[in-house]
């Protein structure tokens, strides 16, 4: 199941959740204040794009929000 990211209206945080794509875009409560004023948002998502002739991993590609070249920067 897919990975959704949501933005709660009340308190303005971002709360995660695994859910079906049927539920993807039901409220869910926020983790951070309860509220269940949540829309989901659009997110980034991080993916190796293969590997060298030799075999070895390409490096991470960006996340996309602050340019961290390691992962997820949590924002």
């Amino acid at each position: 199941m897919p990975i959704y990211e949501y933005t709660c209206e009340t308190c303005g945080r971002s709360t995660e959740a695994i859910r079906t794509m049927a539920d993807a875009d039901a409220p869910i409560a926020c983790e951070h204040c309860g509220g269940g004023q949540t829309h989901r948002a659009h997110s980034v998502f991080m993916a190796r794009s293969g590997a060298d002739p030799q075999g070895h991993p390409l490096p991470m590609a960006p996340c996309g929000r602050c340019g961290d070249p390691g992962g997820s920067c949590g924002m």
